[in-house]
């Protein structure tokens, strides 16, 4: 947003860009509100950082897969090994029973105030060609969050949107067949930097 010109492609993945409040679970209506105050994030709950065990990685990722076969979905050594890079991550993460690292509390306030429509950054200030990534079944993103970046990055030089039915928020840990299987969706836009969203939007199959 501060150097445009340094930067030629963007990929944004899963993103929330504020575009609307009453987000269904990062929200004011979820567990990461200040009681006393539902519209600021709870500091005091997960101070400079949050401890996670590996268990602690699955429900979210459970919860976004349909079915109840979850392995059709996922290969279980893959979640393994995303579960213990996770706590490889942390050199203390041993020293805990059960074993547990630390992840940074930013990155959870950032998003609780982006799903209460705050936007954190400027997309008109992009200049770059943009590519826009979305899982239909994530549970942070929304439509909505893509189509406000699309309506706002009025001066990069292309903007392609494209949605993948089905997956989940971790699609890149995912079963590749199933990311293969799905025909994603997608809007792109062709335009030069300085050119306001005059163009027509053609309606495009992701390869």
């Amino acid at each position: 947003m501060l150097h445009p010109g340094r930067v030629s492609h963007l990929v944004l993945y899963n993103s929330l860009y504020g575009a609307t409040v009453g987000h269904p679970t990062l929200g004011s209506d979820g567990e990461n509100a200040d009681p006393a105050d539902r519209t600021r994030f709870n500091v005091a709950q997960f101070g400079a950082y949050r401890l996670n065990t590996a268990e602690s990685l699955m429900p979210s990722w459970d919860r976004s897969i349909s079915g109840e076969d979850k392995a059709a979905w996922r290969d279980p050594a893959v979640a393994r090994a995303y579960q213990q890079a996770a706590l490889a991550s942390d050199t203390t993460a041993a020293a805990r029973k059960p074993a547990a690292f630390r992840a940074r509390s930013g990155a959870m306030e950032d998003s609780f105030y982006l799903a209460n429509g705050r936007q954190l950054w400027d997309a008109a200030s992009v200049t770059a060609r943009v590519l826009i990534i979305r899982s239909g079944n994530d549970f942070s993103s929304r439509a909505a969050d893509v189509a406000a970046l699309q309506a706002q990055l009025a001066w990069a030089a292309e903007v392609r949107a494209v949605t993948i039915p089905e997956a989940t928020h971790y699609v890149h840990l995912d079963r590749p067949e199933k990311g293969r299987s799905l025909p994603g969706r997608g809007d792109t836009v062709p335009r030069r930097a300085g050119h306001r969203r005059s163009d027509t939007i053609n309606r495009v199959r992701a390869s």
